[in-house]
């Protein structure tokens, strides 16, 4: 009997890891998006300008979930670190320089019958303006092509922001 029951949990193992699971390039999956995604790139486009969004040596990580939850932390990596070495003890400046170059936020997001992303809701942000919003492909769009993916997003305002990831393996 025992036996038995540790098959029966392999199989359904296997077989939730198979529907799960990114796949190689051009290969269809369920989700798209599923999987950790390391941003290689971030422009933001204030009055036609392009611009490095998170400084010139941006760092961030997008994680989606099989249970359709994400999170995001995009970071400015050239950020200077606070001088008191607490982070609830930065001076105004240290302050102002952490909160305008990173953020961090996490939610719920949905893909479409093909997996591809269609939208997500904002649970959680270190930008409270941000809680609560809903983006449908409006305001983002999420192109994955192989191990690669394009982020568009569109502030409220028109400002673009443009990033692109690598899916991390």
């Amino acid at each position: 009997m025992k036996a038995w029951k540790y098959l029966a949990l392999g199989f359904l193992a296997a077989a939730l890891t198979a529907l799960t699971a990114p796949r190689g390039a051009g290969a269809e999956t369920l989700n798209q998006v599923l999987g950790t995604w390391r941003m290689v790139s971030a422009l933001i486009d204030p009055g036609g300008r392009n611009e490095p969004a998170y400084g010139p040596a941006p760092n961030g990580l997008l994680v989606f979930t099989a249970d359709l939850h994400f999170v995001e932390v995009l970071t400015d990596s050239t950020i200077v670190p606070f001088a008191s070495g607490v982070r609830g003890q930065g001076t105004a400046d240290e302050n102002c320089a952490a909160m305008a170059g990173s953020i961090g936020f996490f939610g719920t997001y949905a893909v479409d019958e093909d997996g591809a992303f269609s939208g997500n809701r904002v649970q959680g942000s270190t930008f409270p303006n941000w809680v609560g919003d809903v983006r449908a492909r409006k305001e983002l769009r999420l192109v994955v092509d192989g191990d690669r993916m394009t982020e568009n997003f569109q502030r409220p305002d028109g400002t673009r922001i443009v990033i692109a990831w690598q899916r991390v393996r």
